[in-house]
């Protein structure tokens, strides 16, 4: 099964109302193949060239993406990402913990690394010129998100600090590698 783990970053913050996603503009888009193992990225310019990867994967793999990135990345899109099947970690660690986690409290008690920088800091690296660093910020982030998916295949948990202790979230990942019949969806590239 082929699986594209990402991530994205914006020009802005996150709006007041997490509804309105509109007014956020995609700076880069980091992927991970699985078929690869390479980590790519791409600018807003540059998506004509993701477009082909993300059609032919068959789960994309997120943090906060069914509700952040994948809007967001699919007002860029000519079909509709959301036909694609996601796997978000944060909306699996909330349905078993019954909150939300930041990415950096898992990646620390599960990696025992944290992330290289976050959202805010890429927006002023991105407002500065600082298109380079902004890649590999996002590269990071996407490489702790598929760690931590790996570590859930093969561990059946991720881990956090609650207080001074390490717990372990149980997760049941039984059926995330496991291709599904691919929905029917637009597509960019010619049949």
């Amino acid at each position: 099964m082929k699986a594209i783990t990402f991530d994205i970053e914006t020009s802005s913050s996150v709006p007041l109302s997490r509804n309105d996603l509109s007014s956020m503009e995609l700076t880069i888009v980091g992927v991970h193949d699985s078929e690869s193992g390479e980590y790519t990225s791409y600018t807003k310019e540059e998506l004509p060239k993701l477009w082909p990867l993300i059609e032919n994967t068959d789960m994309l793999i997120g943090y906060n993406s069914d509700f952040f990135d994948i809007p967001i990345l699919n007002r860029y899109y000519s079909g509709d990402l959301s036909k694609i099947r996601s796997l978000d970690l944060m909306v699996e660690v909330q349905k078993v913990l019954g909150r939300r986690l930041r990415l950096q409290t898992l990646a620390e008690a599960t990696l025992g690394r944290g992330k290289s920088g976050d959202g805010l800091k890429a927006i002023e690296w991105w407002a500065q010129g600082l298109v380079e660093k902004v890649r590999a910020y996002c590269i990071e982030d996407v490489r702790i998100t598929r760690e931590l998916f790996d570590y859930a295949m093969h561990n059946g948990v991720l881990k956090y600090k609650d207080l001074r202790d390490i717990r372990d979230i149980k997760l049941d990942t039984s059926t995330w590698n496991t291709a599904l019949p691919a929905p029917s969806m637009t597509h960019t590239l010619p049949f």
